[in-house]
């Protein structure tokens, strides 16, 4: 897996001075800019999230164009070594992984109401409006984009057989617009 810290955004190279990350963020930030193929073409990477984890979603999704936070969690937990939900394709079925948190902290998975149903995407920090969401279909790629506070649906934290050090909330400066429609 390449080294994130090398790949993240200026705002969020604070990340690289926390003594071990979280898991599933290591593995989500491994990805950070893989982006959707243009018109009908697909990425084969994408797809190739969904050939690794295999069954029904390997079945079900088929194309880069249909909606994939779903499928970025899953590959990112499943890399984790954390189980999935079932039907890990809709984001709204991320509210059943792991155990309620009570207040986000950085790797929890944070599932988010939208128009046309949900989106989800893992804890980075937050500021006084919004969530600062590592996720996938975010801009048609994995990015970190900031996300309204009052969308939030649910906050849920991973299994850990010890919890790493740096499984916090973080504040940070807002920057940036605020996401409207992940899909």
């Amino acid at each position: 897996m390449p080294n994130p810290v090398t790949t993240l955004p200026t705002a969020y190279r604070w990340l690289s001075a926390q003594p071990l990350l979280p898991r599933m963020a290591l593995e989500g930030l491994a990805l950070l800019g893989t982006r959707e193929a243009p018109g009908t073409a697909d990425n084969a990477a994408i797809l190739g999230w969904a050939a690794e984890l295999g069954g029904a979603v390997a079945r079900d999704y088929r194309a880069d164009s249909v909606p994939w936070c779903g499928l970025f969690m899953a590959i990112v937990a499943a890399r984790a070594g954390k189980p999935l939900p079932q039907s890990p394709l809709w984001a709204l079925s991320w509210a059943q992984f792991g155990r309620p948190a009570s207040a986000p902290m950085l790797g929890d998975v944070l599932v988010f109401r939208r128009q046309q149903g949900g989106h989800v995407g893992l804890y980075l920090a937050e500021d006084e409006a919004a969530y600062h969401v590592l996720g996938g279909n975010q801009g048609d790629c994995v990015s970190i984009a900031r996300v309204a506070r009052h969308r939030l649906l649910d906050a849920r934290r991973p299994a850990y057989a010890a919890m790493p050090p740096s499984v916090r909330a973080f504040h940070v400066d807002a920057a940036g617009s605020l996401s409207t429609n992940e899909a």
